[in-house]
C-alpha cells in the first residue's frame, strides 16, 4: 500500500517533523492567545515555543504518553481534518456515507497523530526559519513558508503550510514538504486503496495503520 510505504520513508518522517516543529509549541499556549496573529506570526511564535519545549522535554525525560496527550489536546485543533480528509478523498468523498466520512476523518486524524509523535521522538536540536508573509487586505487563504534545519544536514527542508482564516485562529489544511503535498500524496494512495477494497477497505486500512478505534468506541 503506497501510503503505508510512504509513512515509513525518510520523506514522510520529514513531513511529520516539519509539522511538529512548526506547531507543537501550541501545546503550552491557549488557542485564543493566537486569535489576532497573522499566519506567519502564529507560526513564528509557535516555532519559538517548540524549541524551548523540546529542550525541556529532553532534559526531563518526558514520557511518550505525555507528548501524545499534548498533541491531542493542543496541536490537533489547529488542523482542519475534515477539510484535509475531504481533499485527500477527492471525488470519492461524495460517494462516502456520513458514517464512512466520520470514520475516515477519525482514522486519518489518528494516523497523523501517530506519525507526528513518532517524528518528535526522532528529530532533536533543530531550528525553524519562518519567511515573512505579505498578505493582501481581506486575504483569508495563504501559504506560510518555513525552513527546517536539521543537525548534521547542510540542506534545509522547505515546509509550507496552506492555511485559511477560521474562528478564532488560522487553521492548516495542507502541508507541502520540499514541493510534495501531504494531501496530494494521500489522494493518490487513497484512490488506489479504494480501487482495491472500496471506501470501507480504506477505513479498515487507515484504522489498522494508526491503531485507531472506531469513532463510536473512541467517544
Amino acid at each position: 500500500m503506497k501510503y503505508l510505504q510512504y509513512s515509513t520513508r525518510r520523506a514522510w518522517q520529514r513531513v511529520a517533523a516539519g509539522l511538529l516543529l512548526g506547531f507543537l509549541g501550541m501545546a503550552v499556549t491557549p488557542l485564543a492567545a493566537f486569535a489576532e496573529d497573522t499566519p506567519d506570526q502564529l507560526v513564528r511564535s509557535v516555532a519559538d515555543d517548540v524549541l524551548k519545549l523540546a529542550k525541556q522535554d529532553r532534559e526531563r525525560g518526558a514520557a511518550q504518553s505525555k507528548l501524545v496527550a499534548l498533541v491531542e489536546q493542543r496541536l490537533l485543533p489547529y488542523f482542519d481534518f475534515d477539510r484535509m480528509t475531504k481533499l485527500a478523498l477527492g471525488k470519492n468523498w461524495r460517494q462516502a456515507s456520513a458514517e464512512q466520512r466520520q470514520a475516515l476523518v477519525h482514522s486519518f486524524r489518528e494516523l497523523l497523530l501517530t506519525s507526528y509523535t513518532a517524528a518528535y521522538s526522532t528529530y532533536k536540536d533543530v531550528s525553524v526559519e519562518v519567511k515573512p508573509l505579505k498578505m493582501k487586505p481581506g486575504e483569508d487563504d495563504v501559504l506560510v513558508r518555513t525552513l527546517i534545519r536539521l543537525p548534521g544536514s547542510s540542506e534545509p527542508i522547505a515546509v509550507d503550510y496552506s492555511m485559511y482564516q477560521a474562528t478564532p485562529s488560522w487553521k492548516v489544511y495542507d502541508v507541502v514538504v520540499n514541493g510534495v503535498s501531504l494531501v496530494t500524496t494521500y489522494r493518490s494512495s487513497f484512490n488506489d486503496e479504494i480501487g482495491r477494497g472500496g471506501i470501507d477497505g480504506l477505513v479498515h486500512s487507515l484504522s489498522a495503520k494508526s491503531g485507531a478505534s472506531s469513532p463510536a468506541k473512541a467517544n
